[in-house]
């Protein structure tokens, strides 16, 4: 079990950074794959990035690859995504998500993979 609660989301220009962090609380963290997901007015949840137990292995949604990086540090329990060259389009409000690990499910882009999720965090990237 683990409870998730983002922080970090805000009012960005495009072309800025943004860093979004989830805070974990839970005695397992590294045992869990992690997950970021942005669902925008209208459409549906969607994969931004992931990242394995260890934090050796990430993945990216092709829309963010080369733009977004996703880290985490398991001593403190968190789970970071850095967001740079913000476009409109990625506004969205964020969530994080977390699913047991299995060593190649960070792989998995399907929102239904993950079992637990944060409250969301509103990013707005204006023109």
């Amino acid at each position: 079990q683990v409870q998730l609660v983002e922080s970090g989301g805000g009012l960005v220009q495009a072309g800025g950074s943004l860093r979004l962090s989830c805070a974990a609380s839970g005695r397992t963290f590294s045992k869990y794959t992690m997950g970021w997901f942005r669902q925008a007015p209208g459409k549906e949840r969607e994969f931004v990035a992931s990242i394995s137990g260890s934090g050796r292995s990430t993945y990216y949604a092709d829309s963010v690859k080369g733009r977004f990086t996703i880290s985490r540090d398991n001593a403190k329990n968190t789970v970071n995504l850095q967001m740079s060259s913000l476009k409109p389009e990625d506004t969205a409000v964020y969530y994080c998500a977390a699913q047991e690990s299995d060593g190649y499910n960070f792989l998995s882009t399907g929102p239904v993979q993950y079992r637990y999720w944060g409250q969301g965090t509103q990013v707005t990237v204006s023109s």
